[in-house]
């Protein structure tokens, strides 16, 4: 995974469900040679590592510790990340070979080498940081959305084969059945057909449901639920779609309306 603080492109991995971040790549773009070593030889640099270790690592070894902040800071001074690793049992930074080889840092202590970049650096990569993580919680929510509305289609199909498919019909028969209800729910929520997206937007993969949103994906979990019901209870089409159209346009206003309120709400939190 990769973050883009002012042009520069840094890989962050995951160790144990823990964010790490190259500090190698972060290293490009401070002016001037500098290395990783140059940074660990300042005093309070060790004595922030040694806290960030007391806080995450049980087997930190302190009587190691002690003699390197003893020396840190003398102009002889010199300490590589896998020396700090090797004799105190650290885990906030690690070195690591292959294609995304460098030095990782936890994020916390990434950002903290950041300051030692600029101020500016260290808030862009914050910021960068809670974008990308931001990113990655809403596909989650909207890939959880989609693979409920998965199951629920599983349902809705059930249905239709128990109610509406004589016995006798053939395959391409069966499909077209299959493909008429999923219009009724595609008409009720979208008001247009498969068939009809796909012509508005012969220009774009996929179908229709590849491109609601959020809140669309609920309403149509819910409305196939809903339609299931329906068939079982022996309603024709017509009377159900009319039915699942008011119930999506309610549903509609319900869920836009709670994201409204919670945009309002950050939006008081962070002024306030």
């Amino acid at each position: 995974m990769e973050l883009n603080v002012d042009n520069q492109i840094i890989n962050y991995i995951k160790i144990e469900n823990e964010d790490y971040i190259s500090i190698t790549d972060m290293l490009k773009s401070k002016d001037g040679n500098f290395f990783v070593t140059d940074w660990l030889r300042n005093r309070n640099t060790i004595e922030f590592l040694g806290i960030w270790e007391e806080l995450h690592n049980s087997n930190f070894n302190y009587g190691e510790f002690a003699i390197i902040k003893s020396q840190a800071g003398l102009n002889s001074y010199k300490l590589s990340v896998k020396e700090w690793v090797a004799k105190t049992n650290a885990i906030g930074i690690i070195s690591k070979t292959g294609r995304y080889g460098g030095t990782y840092a936890h994020k916390d202590i990434a950002f903290e080498f950041g300051m030692w970049i600029s101020p500016k650096f260290k808030l862009l990569l914050i910021k960068e940081f809670e974008r990308l993580k931001q990113q990655k919680q809403n596909k989650l929510k909207w890939d959880a959305k989609r693979e409920l509305s998965k199951i629920n289609y599983k349902i809705h199909t059930s249905a239709i084969k128990l109610n509406l498919i004589p016995t006798k019909l053939t395959k391409e028969q069966i499909n077209y059945v299959y493909a008429e209800e999923a219009d009724v729910l595609n008409m009720a929520l979208f008001g247009i057909t498969a068939k009809q997206w796909r012509e508005d937007h012969s220009n774009l993969d996929g179908n229709i449901r590849d491109y609601a949103t959020i809140n669309e994906l609920i309403c149509l979990a819910n409305l196939e639920n809903l339609n299931s019901v329906f068939i079982n209870d022996g309603l024709n089409q017509s009377k159900r779609l009319e039915r699942l159209n008011k119930i999506a346009i309610s549903q509609m206003k319900i869920l836009n309306k709670s994201d409204k309120n919670n945009i309002e709400n950050d939006k008081e939190l962070i002024t306030s």
